[in-house]
């Protein structure tokens, strides 16, 4: 680990997670929870493997990262945040914030992940009928697709599908996004090529937080 040898809490800082990739090492745990090394893999596309068990080794050392082996059927080490890793999470919201005008282009080579919608829906979409019952809208992007619900004034998200969603959007991640912020409204969304089934009410519920 390279240090910038500066008596400095931001460059102290930068010494443990300031490298390649470690930030979204900790973006996928953050995401996903305890995840298997295979998981991870998954979710950094274009980490060589070396260089991730080096990064994992890294983050275990400063306390951020802990190996534990799960018991059967799993049989396997699972990686997790420690409460000081978990302490990174503002971090990452910030960042995330700090990164949502850059997502207005996009490239053919960029990667995704469908898990990833997480943050930019969970930070940054309000529940605007708090009162009414549970609203879920199935999004099929990526390689999976992911339930968003809003139930007691809360977002979240998990993967999977449901027979019993209120409304189904599919099309490229660009499009979900804009859709969900406002930045597209549903039919500038359509004619770009996103696909809207169910009830618009569903979608007109989810709206930017302030």
């Amino acid at each position: 680990m390279r240090s910038y040898g500066q008596y400095c809490s931001v460059a102290k800082a930068l010494d443990v997670i300031g490298d390649r990739w470690t930030l979204l090492i900790v973006r996928e745990l953050l995401a996903r929870g305890p995840s298997r090394y295979t998981d991870l893999r998954h979710g950094l596309p274009g980490i060589a493997t070396n260089l991730l068990a080096e990064r994992l080794r890294e983050l275990e050392a400063a306390g951020i990262v802990v190996r534990e082996d799960a018991p059967p059927p799993i049989a396997t080490a699972l990686f997790s945040l420690t409460a000081r890793g978990e302490q990174l999470r503002a971090v990452i919201e910030e960042l995330g914030r700090w990164g949502v005008p850059l997502m207005l282009e996009t490239t053919a080579q960029e990667e995704f992940r469908s898990h990833w919608l997480s943050l930019p829906v969970e930070l940054f979409l309000a529940d605007t009928s708090p009162d009414r019952l549970p609203t879920t809208i199935e999004v099929r992007t990526g390689e999976q697709p992911v339930l968003i619900e809003a139930r007691d004034g809360a977002i979240s998200t998990r993967p999977g599908s449901s027979e019993h969603a209120d409304a189904v959007l599919s099309g490229p991640p660009q499009l979900v996004l804009g859709l969900l912020s406002g930045a597209l409204d549903a039919d500038e969304a359509a004619a770009k090529g996103l696909s809207f089934d169910g009830a618009r009410e569903a979608l007109q519920r989810l709206q930017p937080a302030q």
